[in-house]
């Protein structure tokens, strides 16, 4: 597989020689465990630079540039686990970590549940990983998102901010454009035979402009573009321009009367719906039975008209991997597609080793962690498969009804379902877009809700690594004025 390595040195905690190979280094520590005593060992290294401006009416307000390189390791002995990571690379650091993780196993609970993946399941793995083309093929690392000097990535930011000051003279200030650039690196080795690696980039770019009505009221509003490339990243006038425009329609916002009416969240709004079906669909919900979709495999939870994949092979139109894509999970297990919904039946839940065994079943491959702690449960690229209506289309068909364009606060309870969320958007009337909306609280239950998506638009982009196109939702209520 390709040496995996930081374009740019390392932070100064590190003191690992820059051309050691990490999956070296990986595979080292794992051995190291195992002399030391453990059964199974797991290790995952990371490195990654970013850079970070923010420019304020036309000022550099932020600048970061940072780097860093830790390690973490996994340590079981039989059915007791125990974990720790450092960011010292040294010998002597690397020893305390095997040390340290090992002095801890000793006093750990018995867990029946827990352990690595079984080795067959890492064959696939392994193919992938290290195969023809590796991870390389499916374009996760671009190196020209560092491709312009520091004063020109300044001056990308400045130019966004300025796009979207110009745009109309009601943008009297602004909260800033930004652009971000950033690479990392991880590497994953554990004691079934498992060595991996991959490398990513990420570029993106901002404005935030605010307005003022004619009486002297402010709104706020932005827009981004973000991509694993430098070349496909929207132009920063193209940036400013949308944000805004999408501030200006802020303009004139009002309180509507309580109502039950249909509401249409676009697509950004949309895909935190669909982030709360992914938390309601973890297996670590399942199997603590904390979850309105417990119990639910294989029955209908939604409209024929939905359905939902969790792909982390999957390219964008671009060519680039997608935000959640990888070749392999958090425990080394094949990245693969999951369909979660298929035309409203829920079809699986998302799995790692242990919320599989808990539940009798078998990882879906979802396994996410960081350095540090037992893997969690994340997704990959999560979207509702987009229908065949336009958005005007949607629209159309609504004599009255709140365009959803942004949501304020946590009120969704994955327990009961319970949907509360302060909202902003534009008043539908007529199949129109009327006036601005604000000081709103949109509710329902997250099971109603996906019964009653009635309509899903043609208009799926994935800005992030969950996306959704723009969805109606019937019977909601508006609490208002």
């Amino acid at each position: 597989m390709p040496h995996s390595a930081s374009p740019r040195e390392p932070g100064p905690q590190s003191s690992l020689d820059p051309g050691t190979d990490l999956e070296s280094l990986a595979a080292d520590v794992v051995a190291r465990a195992l002399k030391a005593g453990a059964s199974d060992a797991e290790a995952v290294v990371r490195e990654g630079d970013e850079f970070s401006v923010n420019v304020r009416m036309g000022e550099v307000e932020t600048l970061k540039e940072s780097g860093s390189r830790g390690l973490g390791l996994r340590v079981f002995l039989g059915k007791r686990s125990a974990s720790a990571s450092t960011s010292d690379l040294t010998a002597d650091g690397i020893r305390q970590l095997v040390e340290g993780a090992m002095a801890l196993v000793q006093v750990t609970e018995v867990d029946p549940f827990t352990g690595l993946p079984e080795a067959e399941e890492f064959g696939s793995a392994h193919a992938q990983a290290a195969g023809p083309g590796g991870a390389d093929s499916l374009h996760l690392y671009y190196d020209d998102v560092y491709s312009l000097p520091g004063p020109e990535r300044i001056e990308r930011a400045r130019r966004c901010e300025a796009a979207a000051l110009s745009a109309d003279p009601r943008i009297t200030n602004s909260d800033g454009g930004s652009f971000d650039a950033a690479t990392g690196s991880k590497v994953l080795a554990n004691s079934r035979g498992f060595v991996g690696s991959y490398r990513t980039s990420y570029a993106g770019v901002a404005a935030a402009p605010l307005a003022m009505d004619s009486d002297g009221k402010m709104q706020r509003d932005g827009w981004w573009s973000s991509a694993r490339a430098f070349a496909h990243l929207e132009s920063p006038e193209a940036v400013g321009a949308e944000a805004a425009r999408r501030t200006l329609r802020r303009l004139g916002a009002r309180r509507v009367p309580t109502q039950r009416v249909p509401l249409v969240f676009a697509p950004e709004t949309a895909r935190t719906l669909i982030g709360s079906i992914f938390e309601a669909a973890s297996g670590d919900a399942i199997w603590r039975s904390a979850s309105f979709l417990a119990g639910k495999l294989g029955q209908t939870i939604a409209a024929p008209a939905l359905t939902l994949i969790d792909d982390h092979c999957l390219l964008l139109p671009t060519g680039a991997g997608g935000f959640g894509t990888s070749p392999f999970d958090g425990e080394g297990l094949p990245s693969q597609r999951n369909v979660v919904v298929s035309e409203g039946v829920l079809r699986t839940y998302l799995l790692n080793t242990y919320a599989a065994r808990k539940l009798g079943l078998r990882s879906t491959h979802n396994a996410a962690r960081g350095l540090a702690g037992t893997p969690g449960i994340g997704c990959g690229n999560l979207y509702v498969v987009p229908g065949s209506q336009s958005q005007q289309q949607i629209l159309a068909d609504i004599p009255a009804g709140l365009y959803v364009t942004g949501l304020m606060g946590f009120g969704v309870n994955v327990v009961t379902g319970d949907y509360s969320r302060g909202a902003t958007g534009l008043w539908i009337e007529n199949g129109e877009l009327t006036h601005a909306v604000e000081e709103v609280t949109i509710a329902g239950n997250l099971a109603e809700m996906l019964h009653n998506v009635t309509a899903i638009g043609n208009d799926l982009v994935f800005r992030g690594s969950v996306a959704s196109p723009t969805l109606r939702i019937d019977g909601m209520t508006v609490a208002g004025s």
